[in-house]
C-alpha cells in the first residue's frame, strides 16, 4: 500500500510501471518518497513561517498545507517530465530548468526551518535590537517634547529670577536704612532722622512690590509647573503606547534579518541539505541508466508516434485520391451535351425575364 502511494507521488505511468520488475518499481517508489517528504517539510516550514505572521495555528496550518501541496505538485511535475535520452548532454540540457526550479524551491523551504532551528540565537539578536529600538524611541519622544519642556523651564526660571532680583533689591534697601540708623553709612549720624525715614519708605514700597510680584509669579510658576507635569505625562504615555510596537518586532522579516546577522556557515549547510534533498530525484534520474520503465515508455511513445504518422499519411492519401476522383467526374460532366443544352435553355429563360422586367419599369416611368 505504501509502495503504491509513493509510486503515485513519483508521477510515473502506474499501468506501465506495474508491468516492470520489482527493482524498477522500488526505484520510482524511492523517488516518490523523496517528493512526498520534501512536500511534508515544505508544509511544516510554511506553517511556521506563516505562524510568525498570523499568530494563529489553524490559519498558518491551512495556508501551510496549500503551500505544501503546491510544492508537491511542482516536484512531481519536475520528476515526471524528465525523459531519458541517448546522450547525457541532451538529458542535462533538458533537466537544467528543472534543477534551477528545484534549487529555488529548496531555498524557500529551508529558510523558515533555519529560523526555527536557530530560534534561541535569533531571539537574542532580536532582544538586542528591541532594546536599541526602545532607547532610540525614548530619545525621539524626548526630542519631540524637548522644545516645549525647555520653553516651559525657561519661563519658570525667568519668573524665579525676577523674584530673586526683587528680593536682592529689598535686602539692599533694608541694609541701607539700617546702616543709616546705626550711623555707619549715609549721613553717618546715629538715629532715625529724615534720611532714615526716606530710605525706610523706599524699602517698604519695594517690599510691597516684592509681595505682589511673589503672588503673581508664583501663580504663573504653579500653572507652568502643571503644564510641565502634563507634558512629562504625555511623554511617558507616548513611550508606553509605542512600546508594544517595539515588543512585536519579531515577525518573519525581522527574524530573517536576524538570521543573516548570525554566522553564515551553519545556515549554509542546512540550505545545502535541502538542496540535496530537493534535487536528488532529478540527479538520480540523470545519473541512472535507461531502465525497464524508460524503455517501455519509449516503446509506447514510439508506437503512438508511428500510429499517428500512419494515420496522417492515410488521411493525406484519402484526400488526394478523393480530389482526383472528383476532378475526373467533373471533367466528364463538362463534356455532356444534354446538360449543356439544359443549362442553355434555363439561361435564355432568365435573360427573357430580365428583359421583360426592365421594359415594364421603363413604361411606368413614362
Amino acid at each position: 500500500m505504501l509502495k503504491r502511494f509513493f509510486i503515485t507521488c513519483s508521477g510515473v505511468d502506474k499501468d506501465l510501471v506495474y508491468t516492470c520488475s520489482n527493482g524498477e518499481q522500488n526505484k520510482y517508489a524511492g523517488i516518490g518518497a523523496t517528493v512526498f517528504f520534501t512536500a511534508l517539510m515544505a508544509w511544516l516550514a510554511a506553517s511556521y513561517a506563516l505562524y510568525t505572521v498570523f499568530d494563529n495555528v489553524y490559519t498558518a496550518t491551512f495556508f501551510g498545507l496549500l503551500w505544501g501541496l503546491l510544492i508537491f505538485n511542482l516536484d512531481r511535475f519536475i520528476v515526471s517530465t524528465i525523459r531519458k535520452r541517448n546522450k547525457f548532454g541532451q538529458e542535462f540540457l533538458q533537466a537544467t530548468p528543472r534543477i534551477v526550479l528545484a534549487m529555488i524551491i529548496a531555498i524557500v523551504i529551508s529558510k523558515p526551518l533555519e529560523i526555527k532551528i536557530f530560534q534561541k540565537e535569533i531571539d537574542t539578536v532580536l532582544l538586542k535590537e528591541k532594546n536599541e529600538l526602545a532607547m532610540a524611541n525614548k530619545k525621539q519622544v524626548a526630542n519631540y517634547f524637548k522644545g516645549d519642556l525647555d520653553k516651559n523651564k525657561a519661563e519658570i526660571d525667568n519668573l524665579k529670577r525676577a523674584i530673586t532680583k526683587k528680593e536682592k533689591e529689598v535686602n539692599d534697601l533694608y541694609s541701607t536704612y539700617i546702616t543709616e540708623a546705626e550711623g555707619t553709612k549715609g549721613t553717618m549720624k546715629l538715629g532715625k532722622g529724615p534720611v532714615y525715614a526716606e530710605k525706610r519708605m523706599k524699602h517698604d514700597a519695594a517690599l510691597a512690590e516684592l509681595d505682589t510680584l511673589r503672588k503673581t509669579n508664583q501663580a504663573k510658576i504653579t500653572a507652568l509647573e502643571k503644564d510641565a507635569t502634563t507634558l512629562k505625562t504625555s511623554q511617558d504615555k507616548k513611550v508606553t503606547e509605542t512600546q508594544p510596537i517595539i515588543d512585536s518586532f519579531d515577525g518573519l522579516m525581522a527574524r530573517i534579518n536576524a538570521l543573516n546577522k548570525l554566522p553564515w556557515l551553519p545556515s549554509f549547510f542546512i540550505m545545502l541539505l535541502f538542496l540535496a534533498i530537493e534535487t536528488s530525484p532529478i540527479i538520480a534520474k540523470l545519473l541512472s541508466p535507461k531502465g525497464e520503465y524508460d524503455l517501455k515508455l519509449e516503446d509506447t511513445e514510439m508506437a503512438l508516434a508511428t500510429n499517428l504518422a500512419q494515420n496522417n499519411y492515410q488521411r493525406e492519401l484519402m484526400r488526394t485520391t478523393d480530389a482526383g476522383i472528383y476532378d475526373d467526374v467533373y471533367a466528364e460532366i463538362r463534356d455532356d451535351r444534354g446538360l449543356y443544352t439544359y443549362k442553355k435553355k434555363k439561361a435564355l429563360e432568365l435573360l427573357e425575364m430580365q428583359a421583360d422586367s426592365f421594359s415594364n419599369k421603363q413604361k411606368n416611368v413614362m
